[in-house]
């Protein structure tokens, strides 16, 4: 499945300051009946998004208009708990297309690169600037540069650099799937299958 291409986003946010946020919280095992990507944006945070009678909690911020960003914020330690690749879709699904926190487990993480979901891992510091940032402006935003790895708060200037791993940035930077990344170099392949040699013992 190919992925939308990814170089930068300037967006407002939608914070969540809350952390240890596991993916039974992101998505409710019982929403995981099916395995295309499709629709799980529906149920995203589902517990948190509505009380028992299905009506909209009024305290939660994806329910508040003042926040319509493609980039969610949360706080430390997001995506820990199952490895269910679905608390990715969800995210992807609904809308986002960046998650920064200042830590993120290590499967969500290759699950939202290989979804084509950005999660952007800054430090405690920059991460509390930016908190600090959308509570005085709902409408703050936050400019995030794939190609040079760069996450800019556009009110105060500040940046900081961040980590991606280099395959995975390829892949975002053209709108890649693992298999489309194959089919892109099918000639270099088809070039190295002709010219190498078997030397048989």
């Amino acid at each position: 499945m190919s992925i939308d291409k990814f170089i930068t986003l300037r967006s407002t946010c939608v914070p969540i300051q809350i952390e240890n946020i596991d993916t039974d919280q992101i998505i409710p095992a019982r929403f995981l009946k099916t395995t295309t990507r499709e629709g799980f944006g529906d149920n995203l945070f589902r517990d948190w998004r509505f009380n028992k009678d299905n009506s909209p909690r009024k305290d939660f911020v994806l329910n508040d208009s003042a926040f319509p960003g493609k980039i969610l914020v949360a706080g430390r330690n997001f995506g820990s708990g199952s490895s269910r690749e679905h608390a990715a879709w969800a995210i992807y699904d609904y809308g986002f297309k960046v998650v920064i926190s200042s830590f993120f487990a290590d499967i969500f993480k290759n699950n939202a690169l290989n979804t084509g979901l950005l999660p952007v891992q800054v430090s405690e510091e920059f991460l509390a600037e930016i908190f600090k940032s959308i509570q005085a402006d709902p409408k703050t935003e936050i400019e995030v540069n794939l190609e040079k790895q760069e996450i800019k708060i556009l009110s105060s200037g500040e940046t900081e650099k961040f980590d991606i791993n280099p395959y995975k940035k390829q892949c975002l930077l053209n709108g890649y799937d693992d298999i489309d990344y194959l089919l892109s170099i099918n000639d270099k392949i088809d070039s190295f299958e002709k010219n190498r040699t078997i030397s048989y013992n």
